[in-house]
């Protein structure tokens, strides 16, 4: 699917700033929070989810391809002059993802479509962020927000034509993806119906630690993933969420805006964003 006015492909290769907004929202670490709803949404496409089911460990090590992922997009943004060859690496590393979805339709990982709909997400991902555990972004900040997003995306080397010109025309995208493209795939209805044998992300949480922690990961990310998707396509997809559900949410939402006004600033980031960050600031 292509924007009806698609971003021209002659688009700036210049990596983001500190005087960014992405910089500012980006590598804020409650993300986390919401980096379930992040993997859900990718893997409600069914070309993307097609990829992961055959090209990843996926049932094995559900966590390899986020921890493989988070630190080359962080530096992507962070990275400076780095952040051009770090994008194309990216690209790179998806070349040879492609094949046949469930109802046999083809895909491509660097296809424009399937390609802009994971950065999308992370875009998107920004604001809910902030409109659930933050301060929310009014319409100015959301638009220099996109337009920053699609400087970040052309850092990618790919044509830009699933690319929306502006942010209007990114929430009619948006919509249309919500509504008529995502479906239950078969890795979507994996991670929902949970794993009792879910392995730790790491080694060293094995044994009586991960015994704890995966109540948290497992049944706490499916969680939040389930009640902090657009409720249209919650409800579409048939997901329960009960009003208590909600009363939940909302009490941890105040839990986390409270803990942020106090947390300094090395707990709030990404160690890389956090590391840029500094590094400016000495500059200055």
């Amino acid at each position: 699917m292509q924007a009806t006015h698609p971003v021209s492909a002659e688009q700036p290769t210049h990596p983001l700033g500190p005087n960014s907004l992405t910089w500012r929202y980006f590598g804020d670490l409650r993300g986390l929070l919401l980096i379930s709803r992040v993997g859900l949404l990718q893997n409600l496409h069914p070309g993307l989810a097609a990829g992961v089911l055959e090209h990843s460990d996926l049932f094995r090590n559900p966590w390899n391809r986020l921890l493989r992922s988070i630190p080359p997009i962080l530096a992507v943004v962070y990275g400076g002059t780095r952040a051009p060859g770090i994008g194309l690496q990216i690209r790179d590393w998806h070349r040879s993802i492609k094949g046949q979805d469930a109802r046999g339709r083809r895909y491509h990982a660097l296809s424009p479509e399937l390609f802009y709909w994971a950065h999308a997400t992370f875009f998107e991902g920004q604001i809910a962020v902030q409109a659930l555990f933050g301060t929310p972004l009014d319409e100015a900040r959301q638009e220099r927000l996109y337009q920053e997003s699609i400087q970040w995306y052309s850092l990618y080397g790919l044509p830009m034509t699933a690319v929306p010109p502006d942010y209007a025309a990114f929430r009619a995208y948006w919509q249309e993806m919500l509504e008529n493209r995502l479906e239950l795939t078969e890795v979507a209805r994996w991670y929902l119906a949970g794993n009792r044998n879910l392995p730790p992300p790491y080694a060293w949480m094995r044994g009586p630690l991960w015994w704890l922690l995966r109540p948290l990961f497992d049944r706490g990310g499916r969680w939040l993933a389930v009640g902090t998707l657009p409720a249209p396509l919650r409800e579409r997809l048939g997901l329960p969420w009960t009003p208590k559900d909600q009363r939940r949410l909302d009490g941890l939402a105040r839990v986390v805006r409270a803990l942020w006004k106090v947390l300094p600033l090395r707990w709030r980031y990404f160690p890389p964003a956090y590391a840029a960050i500094c590094q400016e600031r000495k500059h200055d």
